[in-house]
């Protein structure tokens, strides 16, 4: 396998990963409009994040274990940088890490988690029409 093959193997990884994340927040969503939120939320981020950085992983940009959307964005290459408010990157990340345990947060409402979802869509459009087309195959 070519050094080329692999590096398109490893966004093609990423890309099925977050596709994955996706499907997994729809469906939650579809099956009832009372239904775990945060469990929409998180799928949401979890695409968003994947997204990034298989993105990132594209441009052979190294990136740390980290779940802030924010950080992400920031590495990301002027060409490639997506619009997204620092609220927006900000509340995105907080589905990864504060609704995932117990503690002193305000609960999910259905349609922040809608909004998690279509800002979650907004960076996957944003991502898919910068990799190439071999790591957007298979998968989901």
């Amino acid at each position: 396998m070519l050094a080329d093959d692999r590096l398109v193997s490893v966004v093609q990884g990423w890309v099925q990963k977050a596709e994955i994340d996706l499907k997994t927040a729809v469906l939650v969503l579809r099956s009832a409009e009372e239904g775990p939120a945060e469990s929409v939320a998180f799928h949401a981020q979890q695409c968003a994040e994947k997204y990034l950085k298989s993105l990132l992983s594209w441009k052979g940009i190294d990136f740390p274990k980290t779940h802030d959307i924010g950080q992400l964005i920031q590495l990301l290459p002027r060409e490639a940088v997506i619009e997204f408010t620092a609220a927006e990157q900000r509340r995105l990340a907080s589905y990864a890490t504060v609704t995932r345990y117990p503690g002193d947060y305000e609960p999910v409402t259905i349609d922040e988690a809608r909004r998690a979802l279509a800002m979650a869509r907004r960076i996957r459009k944003h991502v898919r029409k910068l990799l190439p087309p071999p790591a957007l195959r298979g998968g989901f």
